[in-house]
């Protein structure tokens, strides 16, 4: 399929405004890098689906505090480089996330120019990542795009050409986004399928947001909505490995031993089924993209957290009660999540380090 992608697809797109925008070589602002033109009022459509939070919602957070005070620290530096979407290990997304609330709660304009600027020079960095990288990255750039109105810009169709692209390109793994949602039942698909979700909100493309909610459904229990999963050839972990699921179901057991709520496609990284249970993080990764998919779809109509048998929940438990290994580091906004949504009670620090793909929801959703 053409993609509207990389550099040729970003120039012609320029030519067909006209040649209206200067692209300048990204270079730190303490270097002098050239803005970009001054940007418009800010303007959001009436109809805008908010993906993860509204402005309207964010004006009533406290603007003071431990963890607004991170946020804001965060916010204020700079971006380095240029946020790379294609690379798992970049942390431009989340910088970018912690600027768009920043200006929306503060209305300082400077946080808005920085967004917009990484935005425009941001499509195109996916090309040379795997979908990995995608799959982490664009969940909080969309959010971002979405809080500083960049549909309203002279950018916004360019961008949104892009992006309708962006879902069905393949990347050097060999497979798009939305293949990587449907066919990976672990983190790799679950980090695609937050960003998926976050792509049709903004590009208001329901039809393909409630096949991802199926597929989504499939992940956590409901084979009938979804079951073209994909397993790796290690099945130990799956409490019936003649019928693998991505979480192992309630009260399941292996050798007598509890593996209700492991997620096996994952867990099996660590090596085959032993007991004790070996240390992993894929678990908590594939945690992250799975607990943002239940925050958009639960906040867009469908009931997400009692899934499964509250099949989340349940992984959580599992990792800190037989795996050993709670919630800590850059997992530890999962905490305030799914306490905020589920009142459990999972150690939630304040303030809580930012995640791979998502943060600051110790100010946005809080525990109770």
């Amino acid at each position: 399929m053409s993609k509207l992608c990389g550099c040729f697809g970003r120039l012609l797109l320029i030519a067909l405004l006209g040649g209206a925008v200067l692209v300048a070589p990204w270079r730190p602002l303490e270097a002098g890098r050239k803005r970009l033109e001054s940007l418009p009022p800010l303007v959001y459509a009436s109809d805008t689906p908010w993906i993860w939070i509204s402005p309207a919602e964010i004006a009533a957070l406290p603007a003071s505090g431990a963890s607004f005070d991170a946020l804001l620290d965060e916010a204020d530096e700079p971006f380095a480089a240029v946020p790379n979407l294609g690379d798992e290990r970049d942390r431009g997304n989340i910088r970018m996330l912690a600027k768009a609330y920043a200006f929306v709660r503060t209305g300082v304009p400077r946080y808005r120019q920085d967004v917009v600027e990484a935005l425009f020079h941001a499509m195109g960095t996916e090309d040379a990542g795997r979908t990995l990288g995608l799959g982490r990255n664009l969940l909080a750039v969309l959010i971002s795009a979405q809080l500083v109105g960049f549909e309203s810009t002279l950018w916004g169709p360019l961008f949104a050409q892009w992006l309708a692209a962006v879902r069905t390109e393949e990347l050097l793994d060999g497979r798009n986004l939305i293949e990587t949602h449907e066919d990976r039942p672990n983190n790799w698909g679950t980090y695609a399928g937050a960003s998926r979700m976050a792509a049709d909100l903004y590009l208001r493309d329901f039809e393909d947001f409630e096949d991802a909610v199926r597929v989504f459904r499939g992940y956590l229990g409901d084979g009938a909505a979804w079951s073209g999963f994909e397993y790796g050839l290690d099945l130990s972990w799956h409490a019936d490995p003649a019928n693998p699921v991505p979480v192992n179901p309630l009260g399941a057991t292996i050798l007598g031993f509890s593996v209700d709520g492991v997620l096996p496609d994952d867990q099996r990284r660590a090596g085959p089924f032993q007991w004790p249970p070996p240390v992993s993080n894929y678990p908590y990764g594939a945690l992250q993209g799975a607990v943002a998919q239940a925050v958009i779809a639960g906040r867009h109509g469908h009931p997400a957290w009692g899934l499964g048998d509250a099949a989340l929940v349940r992984a959580l438990r599992w990792l800190r009660d037989q795996m050993g290994a709670p919630i800590q580091g850059d997992d530890a906004w999962l905490a305030h999540t799914v306490n905020h949504f589920c009142g459990t009670d999972f150690p939630a620090p304040v303030p809580a380090p930012p995640g791979k793909n998502m943060g600051w929801t110790d100010w946005t959703h809080p525990s109770p």
